[in-house]
Parts: C-alpha cells; sequence; structure tokens
C-alpha cells in the first residue's frame, strides 16, 4: 500500500525543503571565497530557492482558503479537502465529497481531469 498524505501538507512540505535547499546551496557558496563569481551564482541560487518557498507558501496559502473544511468521520477534527479525493491532515483518512467515489479504494488519479 503506497503512502498517502493531504495534498496541503504535500505541498507544504515541498516549500519547506526549498527553504533548506536555498541554505545548503548558500552554504556550498561559502567555500568558494576565493573565487568571488562563483560565490554570487551559488549565493544568488541559494536567495532564488528560499524566495520561490516564499511564493509556494504565498500559493498553498491562498489555494487552502478556497479548499472545503470537513469533519473527519475516523478522528472529528476540521480538515481541508482539496480537490476530488484527500486524506484527512490528522489521521489520514480518504476522503471525498463525490458521492460515486463513495466507498471505492482510495486513488490519487480520481483528481486528475483525464479518463
Amino acid at each position: 500500500m503506497a503512502k498517502y498524505s493531504s495534498k496541503i501538507n504535500k505541498i507544504r512540505t515541498f516549500a519547506l525543503s526549498l527553504i533548506f535547499i536555498g541554505f545548503i546551496v548558500m552554504y556550498i557558496g561559502i567555500f568558494f571565497r576565493n573565487q568571488p563569481l562563483l560565490m554570487t551564482i551559488f549565493m544568488i541560487l541559494g536567495l532564488l530557492c528560499i524566495v520561490a518557498s516564499t511564493v509556494v507558501y504565498f500559493w498553498i496559502g491562498m489555494l487552502s482558503t478556497k479548499t472545503v473544511q470537513v469533519t473527519c468521520p475516523n478522528c472529528g477534527r476540521h480538515t481541508k479537502v482539496l480537490g476530488r479525493v484527500d486524506m484527512c491532515m490528522y489521521c489520514n483518512q480518504p476522503l471525498t465529497l463525490d458521492m460515486d467515489l463513495e466507498g471505492k479504494e482510495f486513488d490519487e488519479k480520481y483528481n486528475r481531469k483525464t479518463k
């Protein structure tokens, strides 16, 4: 069985990883102190990763305001559903708002527009 998680949490994890990647790239730039051009390139690439992370965090924040909030039937906490199928952010219970998918095996492919 594949490990699924909430789409919002996946995107937030990606944004957090961009921050760490940016710091690592900037840290690598420190090793090139004797070559200012190379050091500057690494610093700018690291900064671009951090700026990209900020953009992704802003985008997921705006996207999360448009989601449907539901109460998870398993843990009873409020969670957000993004797309046709999603997972509870807390207990990973499969959730859907589409009655045609009720009772079917959870698959993230249901969120794709192509059939």
